[in-house]
């Protein structure tokens, strides 16, 4: 793991958007990445009903969608505002 990339142990659920917020940090920046609801239900294998159920699958996965994000922001993929979406 990249020891540039540093993810706070924090996470929360945006309603709006149906995805999963979890910030990363590389030199200082703040950059917001994001795992959309239906990913998580994807590899949950069933449907999320409640926000304490998809920040638990969240937690599941939390290693794998971190290197994810670790390489989407090495490879500069970022989206029009700036933010990582993985999955």
């Amino acid at each position: 793991m990249n020891q540039d990339i540093l993810f706070a142990d924090l996470q929360t659920w945006d309603s709006e958007r149906k995805a999963v917020c979890f910030p990363a940090q590389q030199a200082g920046a703040l950059i917001r990445c994001w795992v959309s609801l239906a990913w998580l239900e994807n590899q949950a294998g069933s449907p999320l009903a409640d926000e304490a159920a998809m920040l638990t699958a969240f937690a599941e996965y939390r290693f794998d969608l971190e290197e994810m994000a670790e390489s989407l922001i090495e490879e500069e993929a970022f989206n029009a505002t700036g933010e990582i979406e993985v999955g």
